[in-house]
């Protein structure tokens, strides 16, 4: 007998309802990460670059923890937000063996980092030693060593992660704009920074990959901001007047920022197809900083392209003379680097970086998933999205 077309309706509904409903309610349960694992440059360093090459001085961390604390910012950057809205504390770096606690992870970020492994030493050229592929042995050896040296027990099992949380864990990245500028700092083309860019974002898909065979399965990423809205490039490398954009900005780096962030969202694509168990989030920060830099204003900023923190110049910026530079003069020395009044009132810490105002009202943008593919907040980053 056949069934009333009404009860058929009513049938398949609750079919749908039955099957859909566990599915639905699994994709809007927020994640719990019990730690995180960060990967990047000064944009994400707390503490690693300080840790071997000496303390970024005075008044870097002024803002926030009234003293140097390994950030090259007057107080908290993008990933201590993260981690704090995440409900974790913020990372210690990995380079770090003063007072770190690696329970909830650990940072290899270091300030001046590149993905491609640089020729040229710190003190030459200003870049890190310590690119993605020593970040990624770094990594692989704090897994590994961590469970051996945890299993002692007593402090070390407070210290350190629990080998489940490895698979849990967040895995963030932000770096790349080092790559960009470096050749840009050798006097190369834009031509020529491009023509590089497509092996520099195959080092950083096999550094991925290379996590992903570790266990790692919720990935962050975060592609570059537009570095030539910054002082220290606009200071350092000559453009014509017709390259420079209504906001204050060198349109020709853009671009080139521009070009590598859509090769890495095409990287992120190939990874979602070779890495099934994982959760790829890229995150737009780009438009989010040029948004703040251009309409500033109306953000609640009076200062977008000039550095708070510098000595001179029409950018505040003096590679030579940075943030906390002194000077003797006549056997007395004299703090030239000095910050402004108000670190909130400005989007541009010392040329280079943003003030932690500047690096909180990015995480406020981002954290919904507004600017992120697949459109999902933070909070749901370790669900896969079908399609991606």
């Amino acid at each position: 007998m056949e069934s009333p077309p009404s009860i058929f309706v009513v049938s398949i509904f609750a079919l749908l309802v039955s099957s859909t409903v566990p599915c639905l309610a699994f994709a809007s349960s927020p994640c719990h990460f019990p730690a995180i694992f960060n990967f990047g440059d000064s944009n994400s360093d707390t503490g690693g670059l300080s840790a071997v090459f000496g303390q970024a001085p005075p008044p870097h961390g002024e803002s926030y923890f009234h003293h140097p604390a390994g950030r090259y910012c007057d107080g908290r950057l993008i990933i201590d937000f993260i981690a704090k809205s995440l409900g974790l504390p913020y990372l210690s770096a990995y380079l770090d063996s003063v007072g770190s606690n690696f329970t909830h992870g650990a940072n290899f970020a270091t300030a001046g980092s590149t993905i491609r492994p640089q020729n040229t030493t710190l003190r030459q050229s200003g870049f890190s030693p310590i690119s993605l592929d020593v970040q990624w042995n770094e990594f692989y050896d704090f897994h590994r060593r961590s469970q051996i040296i945890r299993s002692q027990g007593g402090v070390y099992k407070k210290l350190l992660p629990k080998a489940e949380d490895f698979s849990g864990a967040l895995y963030t990245f932000d770096i790349g704009q080092n790559d960009l500028t470096s050749g840009y700092f050798l006097n190369m083309s834009t031509s020529e920074v491009k023509a590089y860019v497509p092996d520099v974002l195959n080092q950083f898909k096999n550094i991925v990959s290379n996590v992903y065979g570790q266990g790692g399965r919720n990935f962050w990423i975060h592609n570059t901001g537009p570095f030539g809205c910054l002082a220290y490039v606009l200071e350092r490398i000559p453009i014509l007047a017709a390259e420079v954009d209504r906001t204050g900005c060198g349109s020709p780096f853009n671009e080139v920022a521009r070009y590598f962030n859509r090769g890495l969202k095409k990287v992120v694509f190939q990874l979602r197809k070779e890495l099934p168990l994982a959760a790829i989030t890229y995150v737009d920060v780009y438009s989010v900083k040029y948004k703040l830099i251009s309409q500033a204003r109306k953000h609640g900023f009076n200062e977008s392209l000039r550095a708070c923190c510098g000595h001179g110049g029409k950018y505040n910026y003096n590679r030579h003379l940075g943030c906390g530079a002194k000077n003797t003069v006549g056997g007395k020395e004299i703090l030239l680097g000095k910050s402004c009044k108000d670190p909130s009132e400005w989007i541009n810490w010392d040329g280079v970086h943003y003030t932690e105002a500047a690096n909180k009202w990015v995480l406020d943008q981002i954290m919904d998933g507004s600017f992120s593919d697949p459109p999902i907040p933070l909070k749901m980053a370790c669900h896969r999205q079908p399609g991606h």
